[in-house]
C-alpha cells in the first residue's frame, strides 16, 4: 500500500523527520491503541524491531529561515508499507483529525490519496531513491557507496528487513549499480541520540537518485514497498521504480 497525503502549514523544521514520524505513530494510536503498543513497545521498553513501512517527504516551494523550512505551497508525506493491516490503521489513524501538532509546529491535512502500486516483473530493476538511503557497518559508522562494505552490508540490513516480515529473508543476493545517486547529511534532533551523547543533532549520510538491482523479483517487490536500508522508519530509503529508457 502506497499513500500520499498533502498538508497546509506556516513552516516545518529543517530536521522534519521527527515530526512525521510523530505523525505516523500517532495515526496508528488514534486507530488501534493495542496495535500501536505492540508495535512500538516490548515489555514496556522500546520496541527495537525493524518496522515494516517507509516514508518520503517533498516539499513544494520553500525559503530557509534559521532552523526551519518556510513553506509556500504544500508539503506532501508519502508512506510505503506492504502491511495492509498497518497501513489501515495509519489511513484510518489520519483521517481522523485534520489538524496535526507536533511541539510548536501545526499542520493541516489537506487530502489523502492511495497511490496505484507498480509491480516488478524483471529481475532488474531502475529505482528512484525518494528520501536517503542510509546504510552502516557493523561497528555502526555511515558507510560511503565506495566503501567496499557497501554491497555486503546493504544485503545484510535487507535480509533482516524482509525476514522480519515475511519469515524468511531474500532468496537471493541482490546486485547493485550505482547510476546517479547523490550524497545527502540529514541533521537530525534524536531524543535517544541525545541522551547518549549529549549532542543536539546527528548527522547521517545517505543517498538519493537512481540505481538498479538485481535480484529476486518477490524481494524487488517487497523492496519497492518496504523500502531499503537502515532507518526507513525514520523516513530514509523510500523507493520508486522508474521506467526504463
Amino acid at each position: 500500500m502506497k499513500m500520499k497525503i498533502e498538508f497546509s502549514t506556516g513552516c516545518i523544521p529543517i530536521s522534519y523527520n521527527s515530526l512525521f514520524m510523530s505523525i505516523i505513530k500517532e495515526a496508528i494510536r488514534k486507530s488501534n491503541e493495542d496495535y500501536y503498543k505492540n508495535m512500538y513497545y516490548y515489555k514496556e521498553k522500546n520496541n527495537k524491531k525493524t518496522k515494516n513501512f517507509t516514508f518520503s517527504v517533498y516539499i513544494k516551494k520553500y525559503s530557509i529561515e534559521g532552523d526551519n523550512f518556510i513553506i509556500e505551497d504544500k508539503v506532501i508525506l508519502n508512506i510505503s508499507t506492504p502491511d495492509l493491516e498497518l497501513g489501515f490503521h495509519i489511513y484510518n489513524g489520519l483521517m481522523t483529525s485534520k489538524k496535526c501538532l507536533y511541539k510548536a509546529y501545526e499542520l493541516t491535512r489537506i487530502r489523502i490519496d492511495l497511490s496505484r502500486e507498480k509491480k516488478v516483473t524483471e529481475e532488474r530493476v531502475l529505482f528512484n531513491a525518494l528520501s536517503p538511503i542510509c546504510v552502516k557497518s557493523k561497528e555502526g559508522k555511515f558507510l560511503e557507496i565506495t566503501d567496499d562494505r557497501y554491497i555486503e552490508e546493504l544485503n545484510y540490513i535487507t535480509n533482516e528487513v524482509v525476514k522480519n516480515y515475511r519469515g524468511n529473508g531474500l532468496k537471493r543476493k541482490l546486485e547493485f549499480e550505482n547510476i546517479g545517486l547523490k550524497k545527502i547529511v540529514v541533521k537530525e534532533s534524536l531524543r535517544e541520540f541525545k541522551k547518549i551523547t549529549g549532542k543536539e543533532y546527528q548527522y547521517i549520510n545517505g543517498y538519493k537518485g537512481k540505481f538498479i538491482l538485481k535480484g529476486d523479483i518477490d524481494d524487488l517487490n517487497l523492496i519497492y514497498n518496504l523500502g531499503i536500508g537502515f532507518r526507513r522508519a525514520q523516513g530514509f530509503g523510500d523507493v520508486d521504480i522508474l521506467e526504463w529508457r
